[in-house]
């Protein structure tokens, strides 16, 4: 099945998940999917993701959600650069999150990451998400 919006398809399970209590998640497989994830572990929001082969060219990754004192660690995550209406955004004019406490994921030139990350390497991107 096709997707118009896989990494908002990604987003949605992950909100679901964190709702639902679920320990873990499994969404199909992709490169962007995956650089995302990593981005959301290195910044603490997630356990961890691991991808493996359900059958020859099916891949899907599994994701283990992260509470806190039995609260979900993510209490807002949301789409901002939409298939429709795509948001770039150069370094000097990407603000913070939450005042700092969140952070915006970015897809740049260099590859995806948080916006400390893309301030430290000066560059400005596409803001895939932000995440408190």
């Amino acid at each position: 099945m096709s997707l118009s919006d896989p990494l908002g398809d990604l987003l949605t399970r992950i909100r679901n998940g964190q709702r639902a209590g679920k320990s873990k998640i499994i969404t199909p497989a992709s490169r962007l999917r995956e650089n995302l994830l990593r981005v959301l572990e290195r910044e603490g929001y997630i356990r961890g993701f691991e991808r493996y082969v359900v059958r020859d060219g099916v891949e899907e990754i599994s994701v283990e959600l992260k509470y806190n004192e039995g609260e979900p660690v993510i209490s807002e995550i949301m789409r901002v650069s939409k298939p429709g209406r795509r948001v770039y955004a150069k370094i000097k004019d990407l603000d913070k999150v939450y005042n700092g406490l969140g952070i915006s994921i970015l897809s740049t030139p260099r590859g995806v990451m948080s916006d400390q990350e893309a301030r430290q390497a000066n560059v400005g991107g596409e803001i895939l998400c932000q995440v408190f």
